[in-house]
Protein backbone atom coordinates (compact mmCIF):
# COMPACT_ATOMS: atom_id res chain seq x y z
CA UNK A 1 0.00 0.00 0.00
CA UNK A 2 1.51 3.08 -1.29
CA UNK A 3 2.60 5.36 2.19
CA UNK A 4 1.03 8.60 -0.06
CA UNK A 5 -2.64 9.76 -0.11
CA UNK A 6 -3.42 8.39 -3.71
CA UNK A 7 -6.97 9.95 -3.53
CA UNK A 8 -4.85 13.62 -3.88
CA UNK A 9 -3.58 14.05 -7.29
CA UNK A 10 -0.62 16.26 -8.53
CA UNK A 11 0.09 19.04 -11.25
CA UNK A 12 3.22 19.79 -12.48
CA UNK A 13 3.77 23.53 -13.75
CA UNK A 14 6.69 24.47 -15.54
CA UNK A 15 6.64 28.15 -17.68
CA UNK A 16 10.31 27.63 -18.80
CA UNK A 17 10.23 26.14 -22.71
CA UNK A 18 12.00 23.29 -22.35
CA UNK A 19 11.20 19.97 -23.66
CA UNK A 20 13.79 17.83 -22.76
CA UNK A 21 13.60 18.94 -18.48
CA UNK A 22 14.26 15.63 -17.20
CA UNK A 23 13.55 16.73 -13.46
CA UNK A 24 9.60 16.86 -14.53
CA UNK A 25 9.69 13.56 -16.17
CA UNK A 26 11.50 12.32 -12.25
CA UNK A 27 8.95 14.07 -10.71
CA UNK A 28 6.04 12.02 -12.73
CA UNK A 29 7.77 8.54 -12.60
CA UNK A 30 8.08 9.42 -9.01
CA UNK A 31 4.62 9.87 -7.98
CA UNK A 32 3.14 8.15 -10.96
CA UNK A 33 4.95 4.77 -9.32
CA UNK A 34 3.37 5.68 -5.74
CA UNK A 35 0.25 5.77 -7.33
CA UNK A 36 -0.92 9.27 -7.40
CA UNK A 37 -2.75 10.40 -10.61
CA UNK A 38 -0.12 12.74 -12.34
CA UNK A 39 -0.92 15.75 -14.39
CA UNK A 40 1.56 18.23 -15.97
CA UNK A 41 2.13 21.50 -18.28
CA UNK A 42 3.82 20.57 -21.45
CA UNK A 43 5.17 22.10 -24.73
CA UNK A 44 3.30 19.55 -27.00
CA UNK A 45 1.29 16.25 -26.74
CA UNK A 46 4.65 15.23 -28.55
CA UNK A 47 7.46 15.91 -26.48
CA UNK A 48 9.10 13.08 -24.19
CA UNK A 49 7.42 13.90 -20.72
CA UNK A 50 4.01 13.82 -22.66
CA UNK A 51 5.07 10.03 -23.52
CA UNK A 52 5.39 8.78 -20.30
CA UNK A 53 2.85 5.99 -18.82
CA UNK A 54 2.78 7.62 -15.18
CA UNK A 55 1.35 10.72 -16.86
CA UNK A 56 -2.90 10.75 -16.46
CA UNK A 57 -3.23 13.80 -18.91
CA UNK A 58 -0.75 16.53 -20.58
CA UNK A 59 -2.18 20.14 -20.71
CA UNK A 60 -1.12 22.63 -22.78
CA UNK A 61 -0.44 26.49 -22.36
CA UNK A 62 -2.48 28.78 -24.64
CA UNK A 63 -1.87 31.97 -24.65
CA UNK A 64 1.65 33.82 -22.94
CA UNK A 65 3.07 31.56 -20.31
CA UNK A 66 4.54 34.77 -18.87
CA UNK A 67 1.67 36.90 -17.62
CA UNK A 68 0.25 35.86 -13.99
CA UNK A 69 -3.38 36.61 -15.60
CA UNK A 70 -2.65 33.91 -18.21
CA UNK A 71 -1.02 31.02 -15.47
CA UNK A 72 -4.00 32.09 -13.59
CA UNK A 73 -6.52 30.93 -16.09
CA UNK A 74 -4.65 27.68 -17.26
CA UNK A 75 -4.47 26.77 -13.58
CA UNK A 76 -7.97 27.47 -13.41
CA UNK A 77 -8.72 25.06 -16.13
CA UNK A 78 -6.39 22.34 -14.99
CA UNK A 79 -8.39 22.17 -12.16
CA UNK A 80 -11.50 21.68 -13.40
CA UNK A 81 -10.49 19.13 -15.98
CA UNK A 82 -8.85 17.11 -12.61
CA UNK A 83 -11.78 17.56 -10.85
CA UNK A 84 -10.57 17.73 -7.38
CA UNK A 85 -7.86 19.66 -5.33
CA UNK A 86 -4.45 18.65 -6.09
CA UNK A 87 -0.51 19.68 -4.78
CA UNK A 88 0.44 21.89 -7.35
CA UNK A 89 4.34 21.29 -7.61
CA UNK A 90 6.48 24.09 -9.83
CA UNK A 91 9.31 22.89 -11.88
CA UNK A 92 11.03 26.18 -12.13
CA UNK A 93 11.94 29.26 -10.49
CA UNK A 94 9.60 31.35 -12.85
CA UNK A 95 6.52 28.53 -11.94
CA UNK A 96 7.63 29.00 -8.36
CA UNK A 97 7.52 32.76 -8.24
CA UNK A 98 4.02 32.89 -10.25
CA UNK A 99 2.84 30.11 -8.05
CA UNK A 100 3.52 31.72 -4.45
CA UNK A 101 2.17 34.62 -6.17
CA UNK A 102 -1.04 33.30 -6.68
CA UNK A 103 -1.22 31.04 -3.91
CA UNK A 104 -4.27 32.83 -1.95
CA UNK A 105 -6.22 32.82 -5.47
CA UNK A 106 -5.94 29.31 -6.05
CA UNK A 107 -6.02 27.85 -2.41
CA UNK A 108 -9.32 26.18 -2.94
CA UNK A 109 -8.10 24.32 -5.65
CA UNK A 110 -4.28 23.17 -5.07
CA UNK A 111 -2.16 22.75 -2.56
CA UNK A 112 1.00 24.97 -1.81
CA UNK A 113 3.40 25.50 1.03
CA UNK A 114 2.93 28.65 2.90
CA UNK A 115 5.91 30.69 2.01
CA UNK A 116 6.43 33.92 3.19
CA UNK A 117 5.46 36.78 0.89
CA UNK A 118 7.81 37.20 -1.70
CA UNK A 119 10.17 34.82 -0.55
CA UNK A 120 10.39 32.84 -3.66
CA UNK A 121 11.38 35.61 -5.97
CA UNK A 122 13.54 37.51 -3.52
CA UNK A 123 15.94 33.78 -3.16
CA UNK A 124 15.41 33.20 -7.13
CA UNK A 125 16.89 36.70 -7.75
CA UNK A 126 20.45 36.52 -8.18
CA UNK A 127 21.04 39.92 -6.72
CA UNK A 128 18.45 39.34 -3.65
CA UNK A 129 20.25 36.62 -3.01
CA UNK A 130 23.57 38.62 -2.54
CA UNK A 131 21.92 40.33 -0.50
CA UNK A 132 20.31 38.02 1.43
CA UNK A 133 23.55 36.42 2.00
CA UNK A 134 25.50 39.78 3.49
CA UNK A 135 22.22 39.65 6.05
CA UNK A 136 22.69 35.90 7.07
CA UNK A 137 26.73 35.97 7.13
CA UNK A 138 26.72 33.35 4.57
CA UNK A 139 29.21 32.68 2.27
CA UNK A 140 28.83 34.13 -1.36
CA UNK A 141 31.22 35.49 -3.86
CA UNK A 142 31.75 39.24 -3.87
CA UNK A 143 29.09 40.67 -5.95
CA UNK A 144 29.02 44.47 -7.44
CA UNK A 145 26.03 45.39 -9.51
CA UNK A 146 26.61 48.29 -11.57
CA UNK A 147 24.73 51.30 -12.32
CA UNK A 148 26.30 52.69 -15.52
CA UNK A 149 29.27 51.16 -18.32
CA UNK A 150 31.71 52.89 -16.30
CA UNK A 151 30.80 51.75 -13.14
CA UNK A 152 30.95 48.07 -14.74
CA UNK A 153 34.05 49.21 -16.19
CA UNK A 154 35.44 49.61 -12.54
CA UNK A 155 34.26 46.83 -10.99
CA UNK A 156 35.91 44.91 -13.35
CA UNK A 157 38.82 46.24 -12.29
CA UNK A 158 38.16 45.75 -8.24
CA UNK A 159 37.05 42.16 -8.40
CA UNK A 160 39.61 41.04 -10.75
CA UNK A 161 39.77 39.06 -13.92
CA UNK A 162 38.38 36.46 -14.76
CA UNK A 163 34.65 37.13 -13.15
CA UNK A 164 31.59 36.11 -13.79
CA UNK A 165 28.24 38.59 -15.15
CA UNK A 166 24.96 37.19 -14.42
CA UNK A 167 21.68 38.73 -15.00
CA UNK A 168 19.64 38.84 -11.80
CA UNK A 169 16.44 37.57 -12.83
CA UNK A 170 17.63 34.78 -15.55
CA UNK A 171 14.25 34.03 -16.35
CA UNK A 172 13.18 37.22 -18.15
CA UNK A 173 15.68 36.99 -20.86
CA UNK A 174 14.30 37.15 -24.53
CA UNK A 175 13.53 33.75 -25.87
CA UNK A 176 16.09 32.01 -27.88
CA UNK A 177 18.44 34.19 -25.90
CA UNK A 178 18.80 36.99 -28.28
CA UNK A 179 22.75 36.10 -28.48
CA UNK A 180 22.26 36.39 -24.01
CA UNK A 181 23.26 33.35 -21.79
CA UNK A 182 22.40 33.56 -18.10
CA UNK A 183 25.76 33.76 -17.27
CA UNK A 184 28.81 34.53 -18.96
CA UNK A 185 32.46 34.58 -17.54
CA UNK A 186 34.01 37.73 -18.26
CA UNK A 187 37.89 38.65 -19.44
CA UNK A 188 37.99 42.13 -19.83
CA UNK A 189 35.87 45.80 -19.13
CA UNK A 190 35.11 46.56 -22.54
CA UNK A 191 33.01 42.94 -22.27
CA UNK A 192 31.50 43.87 -19.26
CA UNK A 193 30.69 47.37 -20.62
CA UNK A 194 28.74 45.48 -23.67
CA UNK A 195 27.05 43.52 -21.68
CA UNK A 196 25.69 46.04 -19.47
CA UNK A 197 24.78 48.02 -22.60
CA UNK A 198 22.42 44.71 -23.12
CA UNK A 199 20.70 45.10 -20.01
CA UNK A 200 17.45 46.71 -21.53
CA UNK A 201 17.46 42.96 -23.25
CA UNK A 202 18.23 41.32 -20.85
CA UNK A 203 15.37 42.54 -18.67
CA UNK A 204 16.99 42.60 -15.21
CA UNK A 205 20.24 44.08 -13.77
CA UNK A 206 24.06 42.96 -14.13
CA UNK A 207 25.71 41.22 -11.65
CA UNK A 208 29.52 40.95 -11.75
CA UNK A 209 30.97 38.32 -9.46
CA UNK A 210 34.50 37.33 -8.15
CA UNK A 211 35.16 33.77 -9.54
CA UNK A 212 35.68 31.62 -6.91
CA UNK A 213 38.18 29.01 -8.54
CA UNK A 214 35.86 26.38 -9.87
CA UNK A 215 38.44 22.88 -9.44
CA UNK A 216 37.22 19.43 -10.27
CA UNK A 217 34.81 18.10 -6.84
CA UNK A 218 34.51 22.24 -5.60
CA UNK A 219 30.74 22.45 -6.86
CA UNK A 220 28.39 20.38 -4.55
CA UNK A 221 24.50 21.10 -4.34
CA UNK A 222 21.80 20.41 -1.25
CA UNK A 223 18.11 19.06 -1.90
CA UNK A 224 15.87 19.52 0.37
CA UNK A 225 12.07 19.61 1.53
CA UNK A 226 10.96 21.95 4.89
CA UNK A 227 7.56 21.22 6.17
CA UNK A 228 5.00 24.01 7.21
CA UNK A 229 6.96 23.87 11.08
CA UNK A 230 10.15 25.00 9.18
CA UNK A 231 11.50 20.97 10.00
CA UNK A 232 13.77 20.02 7.24
CA UNK A 233 11.92 16.79 6.48
CA UNK A 234 14.19 15.48 3.71
CA UNK A 235 17.62 16.53 2.36
CA UNK A 236 20.50 15.24 0.76
CA UNK A 237 23.69 16.74 -0.10
CA UNK A 238 25.61 15.56 -3.63
CA UNK A 239 28.76 16.99 -5.39
CA UNK A 240 28.64 18.04 -9.67
CA UNK A 241 30.99 15.29 -11.38
CA UNK A 242 30.37 16.86 -14.78
CA UNK A 243 28.25 19.30 -15.77
CA UNK A 244 27.02 20.81 -19.33
CA UNK A 245 27.88 23.06 -21.29
CA UNK A 246 31.28 22.84 -19.38
CA UNK A 247 32.54 24.22 -16.69
CA UNK A 248 29.65 25.83 -14.95
CA UNK A 249 26.74 24.42 -17.02
CA UNK A 250 23.71 22.20 -14.97
CA UNK A 251 24.51 18.66 -13.78
CA UNK A 252 25.08 15.90 -16.33
CA UNK A 253 26.39 13.44 -13.88
CA UNK A 254 26.47 14.15 -9.84
CA UNK A 255 27.15 11.81 -7.20
CA UNK A 256 25.21 11.72 -3.85
CA UNK A 257 27.70 12.31 -1.18
CA UNK A 258 27.69 13.23 2.59
CA UNK A 259 28.84 16.35 3.85
CA UNK A 260 27.17 17.29 7.40
CA UNK A 261 29.24 20.86 7.47
CA UNK A 262 27.17 21.77 3.98
CA UNK A 263 23.99 20.47 4.89
CA UNK A 264 24.04 22.29 8.06
CA UNK A 265 24.49 25.53 6.48
CA UNK A 266 21.74 24.83 4.48
CA UNK A 267 19.29 24.01 6.84
CA UNK A 268 20.29 27.49 8.56
CA UNK A 269 20.01 28.95 5.16
CA UNK A 270 16.30 28.08 4.93
CA UNK A 271 15.67 28.42 8.46
CA UNK A 272 16.52 31.79 8.46
CA UNK A 273 14.33 32.77 5.49
CA UNK A 274 11.21 30.68 6.72
CA UNK A 275 11.25 28.27 3.58
CA UNK A 276 8.73 26.17 2.91
CA UNK A 277 8.55 23.38 0.50
CA UNK A 278 11.18 22.13 -1.98
CA UNK A 279 14.62 23.71 -2.80
CA UNK A 280 17.83 22.87 -4.57
CA UNK A 281 20.91 25.15 -3.60
CA UNK A 282 24.13 25.17 -5.58
CA UNK A 283 27.19 25.95 -3.70
CA UNK A 284 31.24 26.21 -4.78
CA UNK A 285 34.10 25.57 -2.04
CA UNK A 286 36.47 27.67 -2.11
CA UNK A 287 40.07 25.85 -1.60
CA UNK A 288 41.36 29.14 -0.45
CA UNK A 289 39.46 30.07 2.45
CA UNK A 290 37.69 26.58 3.11
CA UNK A 291 34.27 28.15 3.18
CA UNK A 292 31.30 26.94 0.95
CA UNK A 293 29.69 29.86 -1.14
CA UNK A 294 25.97 29.79 -2.13
CA UNK A 295 25.89 30.42 -5.86
CA UNK A 296 22.21 30.02 -6.57
CA UNK A 297 18.93 29.19 -4.50
CA UNK A 298 15.95 27.32 -6.56
CA UNK A 299 12.45 27.33 -5.01
CA UNK A 300 11.67 24.21 -6.46
CA UNK A 301 13.24 20.73 -7.03
CA UNK A 302 16.34 20.49 -8.54
CA UNK A 303 16.61 18.18 -12.28
CA UNK A 304 18.94 15.19 -10.49
CA UNK A 305 16.58 15.46 -7.21
CA UNK A 306 15.98 11.48 -8.10
CA UNK A 307 19.21 10.81 -6.74
CA UNK A 308 18.87 11.24 -3.10
CA UNK A 309 16.11 8.45 -3.39
CA UNK A 310 16.34 5.48 -0.47
CA UNK A 311 15.35 2.27 -0.95
CA UNK A 312 11.41 3.00 -0.24
CA UNK A 313 11.36 5.19 -3.42
CA UNK A 314 11.21 8.44 -0.68
CA UNK A 315 12.70 11.79 -2.10
CA UNK A 316 11.59 15.37 -1.67
CA UNK A 317 8.75 15.43 -4.81
CA UNK A 318 7.03 12.39 -2.69
CA UNK A 319 8.45 14.28 0.91
CA UNK A 320 6.27 17.14 -0.26
CA UNK A 321 3.14 15.45 -1.21
CA UNK A 322 2.73 13.66 1.99
CA UNK A 323 3.42 17.13 4.12
CA UNK A 324 0.71 19.38 1.97
CA UNK A 325 -1.70 15.93 2.12
CA UNK A 326 -1.26 15.73 5.82
CA UNK A 327 0.36 12.41 6.03
CA UNK A 328 3.51 11.85 8.36
CA UNK A 329 7.11 12.03 6.36
CA UNK A 330 8.95 8.54 7.45
CA UNK A 331 12.55 8.99 8.53
CA UNK A 332 15.26 7.92 5.15
CA UNK A 333 15.21 3.77 5.04
CA UNK A 334 17.87 2.52 3.68
CA UNK A 335 19.87 6.18 2.59
CA UNK A 336 22.14 5.07 -0.27
CA UNK A 337 25.25 7.75 -0.22
CA UNK A 338 27.17 6.80 -3.60
CA UNK A 339 24.56 6.87 -5.75
CA UNK A 340 25.20 8.63 -9.03
CA UNK A 341 22.80 10.49 -11.30
CA UNK A 342 23.42 10.99 -15.00
CA UNK A 343 21.82 12.86 -17.66
CA UNK A 344 22.42 10.75 -20.63
CA UNK A 345 21.97 13.13 -23.26
CA UNK A 346 24.34 15.81 -21.64
CA UNK A 347 26.90 13.28 -19.49
CA UNK A 348 28.71 11.66 -22.74
CA UNK A 349 29.14 15.36 -24.29
CA UNK A 350 30.41 16.88 -20.55
CA UNK A 351 32.64 14.00 -20.44
CA UNK A 352 34.12 14.01 -23.64
CA UNK A 353 34.68 17.45 -23.27
CA UNK A 354 35.90 17.69 -20.06
CA UNK A 355 37.77 14.60 -20.79
CA UNK A 356 37.05 12.71 -17.50
CA UNK A 357 35.39 9.85 -16.79
CA UNK A 358 32.93 9.38 -13.86
CA UNK A 359 32.10 5.58 -12.03
CA UNK A 360 29.18 4.30 -10.27
CA UNK A 361 29.60 3.95 -6.29
CA UNK A 362 27.87 1.67 -4.34
CA UNK A 363 24.09 3.00 -4.38
CA UNK A 364 24.12 2.33 -7.99
CA UNK A 365 22.71 5.01 -11.33
CA UNK A 366 19.57 6.80 -11.66
CA UNK A 367 19.37 7.49 -14.98
CA UNK A 368 17.39 11.00 -15.81
CA UNK A 369 16.07 9.50 -19.27
CA UNK A 370 16.32 5.54 -19.11
CA UNK A 371 13.82 3.37 -17.20
CA UNK A 372 12.93 -0.34 -18.22
CA UNK A 373 9.07 0.16 -16.66
CA UNK A 374 8.71 3.59 -18.87
CA UNK A 375 10.62 3.41 -22.08
CA UNK A 376 8.86 5.89 -24.47
CA UNK A 377 10.44 9.02 -22.96
CA UNK A 378 13.98 7.77 -23.66
CA UNK A 379 13.51 6.94 -27.22
CA UNK A 380 11.48 10.35 -27.53
CA UNK A 381 14.48 11.97 -26.40
CA UNK A 382 16.94 10.24 -28.49
CA UNK A 383 14.83 10.70 -31.15
CA UNK A 384 14.52 14.48 -30.53
CA UNK A 385 17.96 15.15 -29.65
CA UNK A 386 19.31 12.96 -33.07
CA UNK A 387 17.09 15.49 -34.87
CA UNK A 388 18.26 18.44 -33.22
CA UNK A 389 21.97 17.59 -33.97
CA UNK A 390 20.86 16.77 -37.28
CA UNK A 391 19.37 20.16 -38.19
CA UNK A 392 22.76 21.74 -36.28
CA UNK A 393 24.67 19.82 -38.47
CA UNK A 394 23.19 21.00 -41.75
CA UNK A 395 23.34 24.51 -40.89
CA UNK A 396 26.65 24.67 -39.93
CA UNK A 397 27.30 23.14 -43.95
CA UNK A 398 24.80 25.86 -45.54
CA UNK A 399 27.18 28.39 -43.42
CA UNK A 400 30.63 26.79 -44.52
CA UNK A 401 29.19 26.71 -48.17
CA UNK A 402 28.35 30.20 -47.70
CA UNK A 403 31.24 31.80 -46.51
Amino acid sequence: MSPLDTRVPALLLRLDRNPFHHGSLGAVRSLGRAGVEVHAFVETARTPLARSRYLRRAHLFDGDPWSPAEVERALVTAAERIGRRAVLIPMDDVGAITAASLADRLADRFLLPDLPEGLAERAADKAELAALCATLGVPHPQTAVPGSEDEAADAVRALGLPLVAKWSRPWLLPRGGAGLRSTTVVTSPAQARRLFAAAPRAGSRLLLQRMVPGRPGADWFFHGCFGADGACLLGGTGRKELSWPVPAGLTAVGSWLPNPALARLARRVAGALGYRGVLDMDFRFDAATGAYHLLDFNPRPGAQFRLFTDRSGLDVVRALHLDLTGRAVPGPRSARPGRVFVAENYGVLAALAARRRWRAGGGGVEWAWFSADDPAPFRAMAGGALRRGLRTAQRGREKRAVA
